[in-house]
């Protein structure tokens, strides 16, 4: 592998192709956390179900969830905010995982999903937090060598 001491040659187009498909990831993800966050607001009721019991006040804990998806997801779209919103995104996402194993366990509770829809959930989770640390490195203009 060489060394490119040119600044105005351009990145081999498998670079271009990793930057792309980044890129893509990050809105993904800022449209995961942007529908998600609001779901909060616009199903509170819906979304206070999946809150393991053992945890207290699962209005506070819906709404204050959902703040912290919008703020991610906008975190998301600004260079200098990007990585941070990154890091905040994937802590939030391994903070709410006990809410899909609750729901594993009492899926008596929630007639309307397929047990598989729950345990196809967790590998989904695993997905979504790379997707989260892979897109949230993207940078504009920035190169894969």
């Amino acid at each position: 592998m060489g060394v490119n001491y040119l600044p105005f040659e351009t990145a081999p187009a498998t670079a271009r192709r990793g930057i792309r498909w980044q890129r893509v990831a990050l809105i993904f993800v800022f449209l995961w956390f942007l529908i998600g966050g609001a779901a909060h607001f616009v199903a509170t009721e819906a979304e206070m179900r999946i809150v393991p019991p053992s945890l207290p006040d699962p209005r506070d804990i819906v709404l204050i969830t959902g703040l912290f998806e919008l703020l991610g997801a906008f975190g998301l779209m600004l260079p200098w905010t990007r990585r941070l919103a990154g890091w905040g995104l994937f802590a939030l996402t391994i903070a709410v995982t006990p809410a899909h194993f609750y729901m594993l366990h009492a899926h008596d509770q929630f007639p309307s999903l397929p047990m598989w829809l729950l345990w196809v959930r967790l590998p989904v989770q695993a997905v979504l937090l790379w997707l989260i640390l892979w897109g949230s490195r993207w940078r504009p203009g920035r190169t894969m060598y």
